[in-house]
């Protein structure tokens, strides 16, 4: 990974078409690089610029973490961050 800071966002839930089943995106950034995972199925969606390593490292991050950032995504209110 790059000497740049690596950035973490981590989206308000959402829910499928059926209204049954919820998820979330975690995305990371460092420097071009691009990834997204989508939680709690703690899969890759896209990948543009990591390496399998880099993905690997990441995954086990969001395995690691999943419960956290479950409560940041439950934490994140779309329209609130519209107001600022």
């Amino acid at each position: 990974m790059s000497e740049q800071e690596m950035k973490m966002t981590v989206s308000p839930i959402c829910t499928d078409k059926t209204g049954k089943k919820k998820y979330a995106y975690v995305t990371f950034t460092d420097g071009d690089k691009y990834a997204e995972a989508k939680i709690p199925d703690c899969e890759i969606t896209k990948n543009d610029g990591f390496s399998d390593e880099e993905i690997a490292g990441l995954m086990f991050y969001i395995k690691t973490n999943l419960p956290e950032l479950k409560k940041i995504a439950a934490k994140n209110n779309v329209f609130e961050a519209l107001k600022k």
